[in-house]
């Protein structure tokens, strides 16, 4: 394989909704480039993209896959992204580090909650963004009404590069808009083109639609604007420089029709990506900070080294391996460099290029271009590596906040350490994913995007580590407050067992704090009846009953204890003593004033079409929710609302089941506040029968 530099590379991205046909695509790329020999399909389980057992069983992406190419002189990098909402985070990661997002749509459906999701995150990352209507051989294939779909829920800057002569099984021949000629497609291999004649009765419309294209790029600078109206129209190298300038200023989303599964319009598109799709040198600088000072990365193969990770993947027999972009200079085998973040040396050993999990070994990379490197020992996705008189850290990776969560519970004993470390390795290959030891709860909790994440988390410590686990649903994190206030909370701890004896009196008066203000402890003996040395040990006995519970072992949050009475003994007073007395005054007082149980609000976001409004509104009454407002945006309706995180254990599949799967949610912590009496006597009544069950 030639070198590439980074005038010469291309990095885009396959997004959208899953079963768009983004892996098929890519198949047909590889073997239209003669990447491989044959065109694998996702129902025979061969891609080169999905290579995984668990894609290969469910028949769909789960993994963002790094993919390369080389078409007119030019190296182009892929990354085929999956579309279903549990691996967000793969978008995340991958867009972070390409120039050119090409959203795939089928021609059929149209825009699907997935093509927005991922839409969304392409506008976050400020990157060029195009898109492929797929699928024109359908029967039901309809161009024209997604094209105008697209511009009105994607991008009102879509214009058409190349369209179908026909639709179905008759959409072989496809339109370039932008060259004005006819190309038709002789078998599914995309490798039998033959130029043809546009047909007389399209001449028209082919030449409406061409100077709409060339009016919209030249659009993109008032040089070429002026250029377009004294000569009607744009040389070939204005045409280059201004599509350039067009997608990197995002004001041109090129539209493409094509088949996959027939590789109908696979020539244009790849025509297209060559000779215009920005090179990382034309796209916009990278941030960065160098001892907290703001820098701007170029793609300069001349510069001192600097990339990033993005993914890592675990392999048997291989161990990790870490895939980057290079942002700056020229990396080479062997090379040591710098971990930023963690402050660590890094040896690069061998240098590959993927296309999936086929490895290619080169020597070397220039800016710009995209690699694997197996064995580093202290690297992780999203971590810098520089030169130690160059410690840059990149702009970190921002992953999406998790919409559910499990507790992991292991089904036989002594395999935490197995748990650990494969939830770990779970984590590194998709850090959407986060695991946590919760004290409070002991339990282990494992959060994502989605149930099918989850599952295919527990899956792996099956399959990789031959650990049995079960997701259970999470504790809730309740509290525990008063409503009354106490003036005489007491008690008197006297234990006379021959030799010296326990004596510790205390009296407390209990109040309630607003929500928030955490715990005060109040001195206010006068007169010494409780002795200055005791007092702490009266504080420490507070606090270790508040942090182990009263009504249901939750903490007790919001309260002030003032300890203004008691009595000591000369000889049998201790702390203990005191410590005891003090928990146990506590205890009654807490019980005499109203006691309460809180819990967790969460600020819920829901996303959904019009349609599906009063199902979800029903769903979120139904769980205690409250709705806190509503706003409209585009087909879709905003749903504010307040729910108990009691309620949200698996939300997220149930929207989806509402929706059709076209609803998404965010939810984050609001606030405690009191459970209902008939929801509280329950939670009461469950924590009794678990302690029995403990207990036997």
């Amino acid at each position: 394989m030639k070198e590439y530099k980074a005038n010469d590379i291309r990095n885009i991205a396959f997004i959208g909704h899953g079963g768009s046909g983004k892996t098929t695509i890519s198949e047909l790329l590889l073997f239209a480039t003669g990447e491989t020999n044959r065109i694998g399909t996702v129902e025979d389980g061969n891609t080169v993209s999905d290579f995984t057992a668990n894609e290969i069983e469910r028949k769909i992406s789960i993994s963002s896959t790094p993919l390369h190419f080389e078409w007119l002189n030019k190296k182009i990098n892929l990354i085929d992204i999956p579309g279903y909402s549990d691996f967000t985070g793969q978008i995340n990661s991958s867009l972070h580090v390409v120039d050119f997002a090409l959203a795939v749509v089928k021609s059929a459906e149209g825009i699907e909650v997935g093509t927005e999701t991922a839409w969304d995150i392409a506008e976050h990352n400020d990157i060029a963004k195009g898109v492929i209507i797929n699928k024109i051989d359908s029967e039901h294939s309809r161009f024209d009404e997604v094209f105008e779909l697209i511009k009105d829920r994607l991008s009102s800057d879509a214009v058409i590069v190349t369209f179908p002569l026909k639709e179905g099984v008759a959409a072989d021949t496809i339109i370039d808009v932008l060259r004005k000629k006819a190309f038709k497609y002789g078998d599914s291999t995309g490798k039998k083109i033959e130029e043809v004649e546009i047909p007389t009765e399209l001449n028209a419309k082919v030449d409406k639609l061409h100077e709409e294209l060339i009016e919209k790029i030249a659009e993109s600078s008032e040089d070429l604007m002026n250029k377009f109206f004294e000569e009607g129209t744009l040389s070939d190298e204005d045409l280059q420089r201004g599509i350039k300038a067009a997608l990197i200023n995002k004001s041109f989303v090129p539209v493409f029709a094509m088949s996959g599964l027939k590789s109908f319009g696979i020539k244009s598109f790849m025509d297209f990506i060559a000779n215009y799709a920005p090179s990382p040198i034309e796209c916009k600088k990278v941030q960065g900070k160098i001892n907290d000072k703001d820098v701007e990365i170029y793609a300069d193969e001349n510069g001192k080294p600097i990339i990033q990770v993005f993914k890592s993947m675990s392999e048997k027999h291989v161990g990790e391996l870490s895939i980057f972009k290079v942002f700056s200079g020229t990396l080479n085998a062997g090379m040591d460099l710098y971990n930023t973040k963690r402050e660590k040396v890094e040896r690069i050993g061998q240098l590959f290029v993927l296309n999936g999990k086929n490895k290619k070994e080169v020597t070397n990379l220039y800016a710009g271009d995209i690699g694997a490197v197996v064995k580093l020992k202290d690297t992780h996705t999203s971590d810098t590596l520089a030169t130690k008189d160059n410690p840059i850290i990149l702009k970190e990776i921002v992953f999406p906040k998790p919409v559910i969560r499990g507790a992991i519970k292991p089904k036989a004993k002594g395999d935490e350490d197995k748990i650990s470390s494969g939830l770990h390795t779970v984590h590194e290959e998709d850090p959407s994913l986060t695991v946590h030891f919760d004290p409070e709860l002991s339990q282990t909790i494992v959060s994502g995007q989605g149930e099918l994440q989850l599952a295919l988390a527990i899956k792996l410590l099956k399959d990789r580590y031959n650990v049995d686990v079960e997701l259970v649903e999470p504790k809730i994190p309740y509290r525990e407050t008063i409503r009354s206030v106490n003036e005489n909370a007491e008690y008197k701890h006297k234990k006379q067992s021959g030799g010296r004896g326990q004596y510790g009196h205390v009296v407390l008066k209990l109040e309630p704090l607003p929500r928030g203000t955490g715990f005060e402890f109040v001195d206010a003996i006068v007169g010494g009846v409780v002795p200055g040395r005791f007092i702490p040990a009266v504080e420490k006995g507070i606090r270790e009953v508040m942090d182990k519970g009263i009504l249901t072992s939750s903490k007790v949050i919001d309260i002030r204890a003032t300890l203004h009475f008691g009595s000591y003994h000369d000889v049998d007073s201790d702390e203990m003593s005191f410590k005891i007395a003090a928990s146990q005054a506590f205890k009654k007082g807490f019980l005499e004033s109203k006691p309460v149980i809180l819990e967790p609000i969460y600020d819920v976001t829901i996303k959904v079409p019009e349609e599906f409004m009063g199902d979800v509104m029903g769903d979120i009454s139904s769980r205690r929710g409250k709705i806190s407002g509503m706003d409209s945006e585009g087909p879709f309706q905003i749903i504010k609302a307040k729910v108990p995180l009691a309620e949200l254990y698996k939300y997220s599949t149930q929207l989806r089941s509402l929706t059709s799967g076209r609803g998404i949610h965010l939810r984050e912590f609001s606030h405690y506040e009191d459970v209902p009496k008939d929801v509280e006597s329950k939670i009461i009544a469950a924590f009794k029968k678990e302690k029995e069950e403990e207990d036997k």
